[in-house]
């Protein structure tokens, strides 16, 4: 046990986050290192101070574009991630392991079932194959075709091989493949597409929220505006009485880069011209927007209600 670890880890200690083994050597070390027990008072009188503050409500505006700051930082990082995941400190790993016996042994148990399980596995004798589930090991969905005069689709998506299945869109298994189309693919065609026949399952299941949360997604995060203007207008029924749906049109009317976006967002709010946040957010608009058009609609909007506060 050395300062610098012990630095390191005294916010984990003051908000009870240690394991027992650690925090016995942690709380050991203070009792002979005077440098580390200020350290641990300077950390203590920070969270006490800290608490003292009153909690303000965030605004659902704010929390929603720092969950959207926060969603593109974490896949930058997936992405940059590399080999540097696969390394460990097998020297900590061990300390660690010396000061715990009974996870040691639970280890030693599991590594010999483990064995013993895989020995069987393979002599057992081989029964005949089943087909993978439709989501195992898709890498991405190759094209979607609609049938038409009717709710089935065709859709061809690569596993190890190029595979395709078809269905009525409410089929779950069909579902599972569109939403995967709308999040992952990079075709923007097929992701048009993805949302048109998303957009006719809503119309038969309105109360479909996984729909709704792709919709959503689509909206906040696709880099195609054509992508990005179906989703608004499949979302178009809800801005009015769900919350997270309005904040998505909110955050499109704010930060989108695409003009026609902003003017499709600004016209699905004339509806919800009641609702507080909306209105701060067209006040703002009207003010400063480079855009004529969205000062000129802010204005009108609040305009028609010139009395509701």
């Amino acid at each position: 046990m050395n300062c610098d670890w012990t630095r390191d880890n005294v916010v984990l200690y003051i908000y009870e986050e240690l394991p027992d083994d650690a925090k016995f050597e942690f709380e050991r070390h203070i009792q002979h290192c005077i440098a580390c027990r200020r350290e641990l008072e300077s950390a203590r009188e920070f969270k006490e101070n800290m608490a003292a503050f009153p909690v303000h409500e965030i605004s659902p505006n704010l929390l929603a574009a720092n969950r959207m700051e926060l969603q593109e930082a974490l896949e930058h990082t997936e992405q940059s991630r590399g080999w540097g995941m696969f390394v460990f400190d097998f020297a900590g790993w061990m300390h660690q392991l010396k000061l715990a016996p009974a996870l040691t042994a639970a280890l030693l148990i599991f590594g010999f079932a483990g064995g013993v399980g895989t020995t069987y596995s393979i002599l057992k004798p081989k029964g005949p194959l089943t087909p993978p589930s439709v989501s195992a090991n898709i890498a991405g969905i190759e094209s979607i075709i609609p049938q038409e005069n009717s709710n089935k689709v065709t859709i061809k998506y690569d596993t190890l091989t190029p595979q395709t299945t078809e269905g009525d869109i409410n089929d779950p298994e069909i579902q599972q493949l569109l939403l995967l189309a709308c999040k992952n693919n990079r075709d923007a065609g097929v992701r048009l597409v993805c949302i048109d026949q998303m957009k006719k399952q809503l119309n038969s299941q309105p109360e479909d929220n996984a729909v709704r949360e792709a919709l959503v997604y689509a909206l906040r995060y696709d880099q195609n505006p054509g992508v990005r203007l179906k989703a608004l207008d499949g979302l178009k029924g809800y801005v009015k009485d769900d919350r997270h749906v309005r904040d998505a049109v909110l955050e499109a009317l704010m930060h989108d880069t695409n003009a026609g976006v902003r003017s499709e967002a600004i016209s699905l709010l004339d509806q919800v011209k009641a609702d507080g946040n909306v209105r701060d957010t067209l006040r703002v608009l009207a003010e400063r927007d480079q855009n004529k058009y969205i000062r000129n609609e802010s204005k009108r909007i609040l305009g028609s209600t010139p009395n509701l506060e």
